[in-house]
């Protein structure tokens, strides 16, 4: 996820300039009129495409759309968000207001806030969904903020995310607690873990996790990284992966190139010890025979980095009520009690489960248990996200000290 990347790239992805008349996009507010709107629309919902899990849960919603709504959904599988954002931001450019390629995007962090800056996002219109009052947002203002931003009605939330350690227990009985006992574990295991070669967002994640943990002035994170001495703040993260690195699965000299990559190390052998976004990834792989029974989940003892993730409309999305009525249906306590399943994905829903009606209270009563996954109250202990320019920021610093292996 790479904003700054993405609008570099624009000029080159914008499409031949093409000019057509501005439709009236659909009132949120009048709901029913959003509905009728919808029904026989086809939706290209942009989405990261890299986990099994994930686009087998989209492919279901998909299903139900298209019984329910009459809405047609089509999951365009993405490598890097950024590309999306790129490709609006070159229809922007080449003057197509009103025909744009995309109708929904799966985003959160630096690629919102570039969204934002560029006006090429939709909105108003998350607070209008129905099914949005069923997070409670004044109760729970994770779901109206991303990466330190407001929202304000320009994503609907529709997961939570917060990085989950998990290891082999039949190698490893006391796995590290806090980044620099990682480091101590990582010297006596060497190769047996790495993390993913940055940009991937679980690779940036991590850089985010151990400059946390490893700086006095994390107060500064949560600003824009230009009013911030970075060289000053980062200087122990840096000095910390140099050290870190010969240790690493092949002596640090490559990466893994994404978080499923890193479950797939740990299938074959290769890591002991590995870490997902995703805090039921390592029972749900349990559970599918990708990883060994033995495997276990756990947080670090001081919390690790958490947010929530959200879908956006661009402004030139000609489906808008088609995108609408999927958002809202995402927020429905069927959409996400699927989506928490274990069975399904393992995501965490972003609704106020303890607030809802019993009937839908009892969707989220998992039948599933494993030993593999967290305890319910594990995720307690939430990091807030930096500000999402330091993403940006640190991302650039580790290519150019590490990048060129």
């Amino acid at each position: 996820m790479k904003p700054r990347s993405a609008l570099a790239t624009a000029v080159a992805l914008a499409l031949v300039t093409f000019t057509a008349p501005a439709v009236a996009a659909p009132d949120p507010q009048e709901w029913e009129s959003v509905l009728d709107a919808a029904d026989g629309q086809t939706v290209y919902w942009n989405a990261w495409g890299g986990d099994a899990r994930t686009n087998r849960y989209i492919a279901r919603v998909a299903e139900q759309m298209q019984e329910s709504y009459g809405v047609r959904v089509e999951h365009v599988k993405l490598d890097d968000t950024s590309s999306a954002v790129a490709r609006v931001l070159g229809e922007q450019q080449a003057g197509n207001d009103s025909e744009g390629s995309i109708d929904l995007i799966w985003i959160n962090g630096e690629n919102f806030a570039a969204m934002r800056e560029q006006d090429l996002l939709f909105g108003p219109f998350a607070e209008s969904l129905p099914n949005f009052a069923l997070t409670y947002p004044d109760e729970n203002p994770e779901v109206v903020t991303d990466f330190t931003l407001p929202t304000e009605g320009y994503e609907s939330p529709w997961g939570k995310a917060q990085i989950t350690f998990y290891y082999d227990s039949a190698q490893t009985d006391t796995p590290p607690q806090s980044i620099e006992a990682l480091l101590a574990w990582a010297k006596e295991h060497p190769g047996q873990f790495s993390y993913p070669r940055i940009p991937d967002f679980t690779g940036s994640t991590f850089l985010k996790q151990a400059l946390i943990e490893l700086t006095e002035q994390d107060d500064a994170l949560y600003a824009p990284v230009e009013d911030a001495a970075f060289e000053e703040i980062t200087a122990p993260l840096w000095a910390y992966l140099d050290e870190l690195h010969p240790h690493l699965w092949r002596s640090g000299r490559s990466f893994p190139e994404s978080g499923p990559n890193l479950r797939t190390l740990m299938s074959d052998g290769e890591l002991s010890l590995a870490f997902s976004f995703y805090p039921t990834d390592a029972a749900v792989a349990v559970m599918e025979y990708e990883l060994p029974e033995s495997v276990r989940s756990y947080v670090l003892e001081g919390g690790t980095l958490g947010n929530v993730h959200f879908v956006a409309i661009p402004y030139n999305s000609p489906h808008k009520a088609g995108a609408m009525a999927l958002a809202n249906f995402l927020l429905s306590p069927e959409a996400q009690s699927q989506k928490q399943s274990l069975s399904m994905w393992g995501d965490r829903s972003v609704l106020a489960i303890q607030q809802l009606e019993p009937s839908d209270q009892a969707l989220f009563e998992q039948v599933e248990s494993h030993p593999s996954a967290l305890p319910a109250d594990a995720l307690s202990n939430t990091l807030a996200e930096p500000h999402p320019s330091w993403m940006n920021a640190l991302q650039d610093a580790w290519l150019e000290r590490y990048g060129v292996n």
